[in-house]
C-alpha cells in the first residue's frame, strides 16, 4: 500500500517542531514485522539526547532477548524515521509537552491522530542515564534467590525472557496500583532505582491483601510483593497459591531466605482455596475455566484490581454456532477456533464491567514468545451489578452465537454481595 507522503511530512514536520521548541518527550515505533526475521525488534524508542554539544536521536531497539542503542545527529535521524514510516506497516507515537501524535497504520491505509499530551514534563536531556528498572538493587535478593540472576545481578541468559516478562508485569501493574492510589504518581524516577529497605506505612495505612492463584514458582508473585513492599511501602498479605507442593516448598524457601514480610505460598487450588477479603487477585494463565474461577473468587472477595491472563480456551467452541452472516467463515476450524477465544475472552470482559469494573485488554509479552499474551486488568469503579446495557449485551451475544452456557454465568443469575468502594487513599 503506498503511504501519501504528505502525512509522511505532516508527522516529520511535527517531530521538528518538537526539537526545534524543546517540547519533545519521546519517540515509540512499533514495527509489524510480517515475514521478518524472528529478532526483529519489538519496539523502537527515542530520546532527546545532547551529544559532543550536539542535539541527537538516542534510538534503541527493544529485541525479546536484548537491546540495541544508537545515535543519529537529527537530520540523519529525520532520514531514518521517513524510512521506517515507507517502509511498512507499523504504529507510531510522537510525545512531546503540547500533543501527542499517533501514527496508527490500518487496512486502509495509515492515519495521523492528534491527542492531549500524555506527559508535559520534560526529560533529561543528558546522555548517561541510569537505565530506569523497577528490578533495582532492592530487588536483587529474590531474583537470586528464585535463580533469576548471577553474582553480579546480570540475568541467566537462559531465564532472559523470564526476567523481561517480570519487568512487563511490573511496568503494568505500577499502572493500575496508581489507578487504585497505592502508588504515588511518577513525578521521579526514584521509585524505580529504589536502593533502601521498605518505607515504614503510615499508622492510618490498611494493609493491602493480594492473592495469585497458580503461582507456580512464584516469580510474578514475589514481583507483586516487591512492588507494593518494597517500592510503595504498603503494609501486605501476598499470598500465592499453587496445587504443585513440590513448587509451594521451593517459593516459601526462597522467601524465608530473604525474610520477606508479608508473602506467603500455600497449597491449593483457584476455586476451593479459602481466601480473605482482597484488594487484589492475580491469575496468569490459569486455562480454560479455572480463569473464570479466579473471576468469579476476585468479584467474590471484593478485590479492587484483578489481573488475569487467560490461557486454553476449550468450553465455548463447542457450543459455537455461527450466525447465517458468519457461517462461511466459522466453518474453517482454525478460524472457529481463534473466533471462540474471542468471544469468550469479550464475554470476560463483560461480565467484568457489568461487575463494576473498568477494563483493559493489554499485549502481556511478545507475540513470538507465546501467542497466549492477552492481560486483562480490570480496576472496580462503578456500582458493581447495576449497568443493565453490559447484562442485556452478554446475554445478546451468546443468544447470537448458540452459547448455552459460560462459566461466568451465575453472576447474571445471582449476582454476589459486594463490598462498598474503597477511598481511593484506602
Amino acid at each position: 500500500m503506498t503511504i501519501p507522503d504528505e502525512l509522511v511530512q505532516r508527522f516529520l514536520q511535527a517531530v521538528q517542531r518538537s526539537w526545534a521548541d524543546g517540547s519533545f518527550v519521546r519517540l515509540v515505533i512499533r514495527p509489524r514485522h510480517g515475514a521478518q526475521a524472528p529478532d526483529a525488534p519489538r519496539r523502537i524508542t527515542g530520546r532527546l539526547i545532547q551529544l559532543h554539544g550536539q542535539p541527537h536521536l538516542s534510538l534503541t531497539a527493544h529485541h525479546t532477548q536484548h537491546d540495541r542503542t544508537w545515535n543519529l545527529p537529527l537530520e540523519q535521524a529525520l532520514d531514518w524515521l521517513a524510512g521506517q514510516l515507507q517502509s511498512g506497516p507499523c504504529n507510531a507515537l510522537l510525545g512531546t509537552t503540547q500533543k501527542d501524535w499517533q501514527w496508527q497504520s490500518t487496512p486502509q491505509g495509515p492515519r495521523l491522530i492528534p491527542h492531549r499530551p500524555s506527559q508535559t514534563r520534560i526529560p533529561p536531556r543528558s546522555h548517561d542515564q541510569p537505565k530506569a528498572s523497577w528490578l533495582g538493587p532492592s530487588a536483587q535478593g529474590w531474583l537470586r534467590a528464585l535463580g533469576l540472576i548471577d553474582a553480579q545481578g546480570r540475568p541467566f541468559p537462559s531465564l532472559a525472557a523470564k526476567y523481561h516478562q517480570i519487568e512487563r508485569y511490573l511496568e503494568i501493574l505500577s499502572h493500575q496500583a496508581r489507578a487504585c492510589g497505592w502508588l504515588p504518581p511518577p513525578t521521579t524516577d526514584l521509585a524505580r532505582t529504589k536502593t533502601g529497605p521498605a518505607q515504614i506505612p503510615s499508622s492510618n495505612a490498611s494493609v493491602l491483601v493480594a492473592v495469585d492463584v497458580g503461582c507456580g514458582k512464584g516469580y510474578l508473585t514475589f514481583a507483586l510483593w516487591h512492588l507494593l513492599h518494597r517500592i510503595a511501602g504498603r503494609a501486605v498479605r501476598v499470598l500465592g497459591i499453587d496445587r504443585r507442593s513440590d513448587l509451594i516448598a521451593s517459593a516459601r524457601q526462597a522467601a524465608e531466605s530473604i525474610g520477606a514480610v508479608g508473602l506467603e505460598f500455600i497449597c491449593g487450588d483457584i476455586a476451593h482455596s479459602p481466601l480473605p477479603p482482597l484488594d487484589i487477585l492475580v491469575a496468569l494463565h490459569a486455562c480454560n475455566t479455572a480463569t473464570d474461577a479466579a473471576l468469579r473468587r476476585g468479584i467474590e472477595q471484593g478485590a479492587r484490581l484483578i489481573l488475569v491472563a487467560p490461557c486454553c480456551h476449550q468450553e465455548v467452541r463447542p457450543q459455537l454456532r455461527a450466525p447465517p452472516l458468519w457461517a462461511p467463515l466459522l466453518r474453517h476450524g482454525l478460524l472457529a477456533e481463534r473466533f471462540a477465544e474471542w468471544i469468550t475472552d469479550g464475554l470476560r470482559v463483560l461480565f467484568l464491567e457489568w461487575a463494576g469494573y473498568e477494563v483493559k485488554a493489554i499485549e502481556f509479552v511478545p507475540s513470538e514468545h507465546t501467542p497466549k499474551n492477552l492481560l486483562l486488568a480490570a480496576v472496580r469503579k462503578n456500582t458493581p451489578f447495576a449497568n443493565l446495557l453490559r447484562r442485556d449485551q452478554i446475554q445478546a451475544l451468546k443468544q447470537q452465537f448458540g452459547i448455552r452456557h459460560h462459566a461466568l454465568d451465575p453472576l447474571l443469575q445471582s449476582p454476589p454481595a459486594t463490598t462498598p468502594l474503597p477511598s481511593p487513599l484506602s
